[in-house]
C-alpha cells in the first residue's frame, strides 16, 4: 500500500489486481491459520507467534548449523520490508546486524535479467546460473553504472528508472531494454550469444556484491564461520567464491534456503524465544532426509497393483546390479529411504549415471529430463574421495557449492555459446560444466549409508568415485514422492533401471503399454 501510495498513479494496474487478494485472503491469514489449527487439534491456539521473514531465514540457517556462534547473511528477493539482513548468531541468541530495504535487493535484480533473458520469474533464475558460464561478462561495468551503485562494504541501490516490478506487471521497462538495445526475449526465442553474455555479467555482479558484503560481515562480527539463507543462497556459483575467500574459514548453506527453509526457521524462532532458551545441539541437520519414507511391503505391494515386473534382492545385490548397469553406461532410478527436504535430490530421490560418459549430459537432458540441452548436472562424490577429484575440499552435503574440477582442460580456447560444450575435456565430462566446475555434493557413510554403499560399489567396479546425480522427475514435474509416482516416471522417459528399497526393475521387462500414466493408474486405482 505504501508504495503505491508514494507512487501513484503509476502503480494503478497492479494495484488493482493485487487488491482483491489481499482483501480476500491476505488480511485474513490469521484467521484461516486459527480455523485450520483448529480443524486438527479440535480447539483455536491460545496465541499465534509471527517471526519476521528473514529472522525466520536467518534462524533457519543458525540453529540447525553446527557452529555454536556464527556470523549470518540473508539475502532474497523480499520478506515485508527486507531484501538483504545481517544477523549475529551466539549461543541460542540471533541478533540482528542491519538490513536493506525494498525496492533494492540483489535477488530482484537477478530476477530481472531473468526475466529478459525469457526464463520464468521466481523459477528460472537457475536456469540463468548455468547459462551464465557459456557467455562473457560484457556488461558487467554497465550494470555496476546504470542499475546498481555497490559501496565498499557490500550495501547497494537499484536505479528504479529501469524496473517496474515494485508498481508494474513486468520485472523492467523500455529504458532497461533500451540500455541493452534489444527488447526481452520470448521463451519459445533461440538463446543467443547476448543472452549468454548477460547471464554471465549479472552473475558476475552479484558475485561480488555478495562477497563485500560477506568480507564487511567478517570484520564487523569477528566471526570465523558464516550461515547462508535466503533465496540467493541458492546461487551456488556465489557460495562456491565466498567458500574459497578468505573472509571465512567454514560456512554453512541451509540446504532449503528458501521459502521453505523460512518455515523451519520460523518453527526455531518460537522454541528458542519462548520454550527453551539453551544453546542448540548441534548436528547441521545431518543429511536433510526429512520426507516420508515408504516399507518394504508397501513398495511391493504397490508395483504389483502397477502391474509392474520386479525383483527382490538383498542389499548386496541391489548394490552390485546397480553399479554394474551404471557401469555400463545405464541411466538408473535410485528411490531409497526418507525424501530429501529441499529443492536439491541428494540420494534419495535420485536420477544417477556414469559421469565418465561423454555423451550422457545431452542423453539425460533431452530424453530424460526432457529440458534445455545447455542445463548442467551434479557430481555426488565419496566424501573422502572429494579433494582427489575437486579442486577444493569443503564439504558440500547439499550441493551448496560449485567448485573446480581438479582434471578439466579447456579443450578449445575458441568455443563461443554452446559449442563449448563440445570443448569439454574432464575425466567426468558429464558433470563438468563448460567453465570446468561443478556443482558437487559430498556424500558421507553416516549422513546417507546406501548411497555411499552404491557410489562405493561404482568405484571398486570403475576406479571413478563419482555419479552423475539429478532429481527424480521431468521439466515442469515436482520430484518423485511416493513409489507409484517413481514407477510412472521411469515408464515415462528412458531411464533403464529403477531401484526402490530392495526390489529391481529393468525396463526392458516392463509392458510398454504401461509408458502412458494412464494406465498405471487405472490399475491402482
Amino acid at each position: 500500500m505504501e508504495t503505491y501510495l508514494a507512487t501513484a498513479p503509476t502503480g494503478f494496474p497492479s494495484f488493482r489486481l493485487s487488491m482483491p487478494t489481499w482483501i480476500k485472503d491476505k488480511l485474513l491469514t490469521k484467521k484461516g491459520i486459527e480455523r485450520e489449527l483448529k480443524t486438527i487439534a479440535g480447539s483455536k491456539p491460545r496465541s499465534l507467534l509471527f517471526a519476521e521473514h528473514h529472522q525466520s531465514h536467518a534462524a533457519s540457517a543458525y540453529y540447525p548449523s553446527p557452529f555454536d556462534s556464527a556470523a549470518i547473511l540473508t539475502m532474497d528477493g523480499v520478506g515485508e520490508w527486507a531484501t538483504t539482513s545481517t544477523w549475529h548468531g551466539q549461543g541460542a541468541a540471533i541478533s540482528k546486524i542491519n538490513s536493506i530495504s525494498w525496492p533494492h535487493s540483489l535477488g530482484l535484480l537477478y530476477t530481472a535479467f531473468t526475466y529478459f533473458a525469457g526464463f520464468k520469474v521466481n523459477s528460472g533464475e537457475y536456469k540463468l546460473m548455468g547459462l551464465a558460464p557459456y557467455g562473457q561478462p560484457k556488461y558487467r561495468d554497465l550494470i555496476m553504472r546504470e542499475l546498481i551503485d555497490v559501496k565498499p562494504d557490500g550495501s547497494f541501490r537499484l536505479n528504479q528508472r529501469y524496473f517496474t516490478y515494485a508498481t508494474g506487471l513486468r520485472m523492467v521497462n523500455k529504458r532497461f531494454e533500451d540500455l541493452f538495445g534489444w527488447p526481452a526475449r520470448h521463451p519459445e526465442e533461440p538463446l543467443e550469444e547476448r543472452h549468454m553474455d548477460l547471464a554471465a555479467s549479472v552473475q558476475a555482479v552479484t558475485e561480488e556484491v555478495v562477497l563485500r558484503v560477506t568480507r564487511w560481515l567478517a570484520r564487523t562480527t569477528g566471526a570465523r564461520k558464516l550461515c547462508l539463507a535466503g533465496g540467493v543462497a541458492l546461487n551456488c556459483v556465489a557460495n562456491g567464491k565466498v567458500a574459497v575467500d578468505d573472509a571465512f574459514d567454514e560456512i554453512w548453506v541451509q540446504p532449503a534456503p528458501g521459502d521453505a527453509g523460512g518455515a523451519v526457521g520460523a518453527a526455531l524462532v518460537a522454541h528458542y524465544d519462548h520454550v527453551e532458551n539453551r544453546t542448540p545441539k548441534r548436528n547441521g541437520m545431518h543429511g536433510a532426509f526429512l520426507g516420508p519414507e515408504y516399507h518394504q511391503a508397501e513398495i511391493e505391494q504397490t508395483l504389483s497393483a502397477a502391474r509392474a515386473q520386479f525383483h527382490t534382492l538383498d542389499e548386496s545385490a541391489v548394490l552390485s546390479r546397480a553399479s554394474a548397469d551404471l557401469a555400463d553406461g545405464k541411466i538408473v532410478g535410485w528411490f531409497q529411504g526418507r525424501m530429501e527436504f529441499g529443492p536439491r535430490a541428494l540420494g534419495a530421490r535420485s536420477i544417477l549415471a556414469d559421469p565418465r560418459n561423454a555423451e550422457m549430459q545431452a542423453r539425460l537432458n533431452l530424453s530424460t529430463k526432457y529440458r534445455e540441452s545447455f542445463r548442467p548436472f551434479a557430481p555426488a562424490v565419496l566424501a573422502e574421495e572429494q579433494a582427489a577429484w575437486f579442486g577444493v575440499d569443503v564439504p558440500s552435503p547439499f550441493m551448496s557449492f560449485v567448485v573446480p574440477v581438479s582434471s578439466f582442460r579447456q579443450r578449445s580456447a575458441t568455443a563461443t555459446g554452446l559449442d563449448r560444450l563440445k570443448a569439454v575435456d574432464s575425466a567426468v565430462p558429464a558433470v563438468t560444466h563448460v567453465d570446468g566446475t561443478a556443482r558437487v555434493q559430498t556424500v558421507a557413510a553416516d549422513q546417507n549409508p546406501r548411497f555411499h554403499a552404491l557410489l562405493t560399489a561404482f568405484h571398486a567396479q570403475t576406479a571413478c568415485p563419482v555419479l552423475v546425480n539429478t532429481s527424480f522427475n521431468i521439466r515442469g514435474e515436482p520430484i518423485v514422492c511416493t513409489p507409484l509416482e517413481a514407477f510412472e516416471c521411469f515408464m515415462k522417459t528412458d531411464m533403464d533401471s529403477l531401484v526402490i528399497g530392495d526390489c529391481y526393475l529393468s525396463k526392458a521387462e516392463q509392458n510398454p503399454a504401461l509408458r502412458t500414466r494412464a494406465v498405471v493408474s487405472a490399475f491402482v486405482d
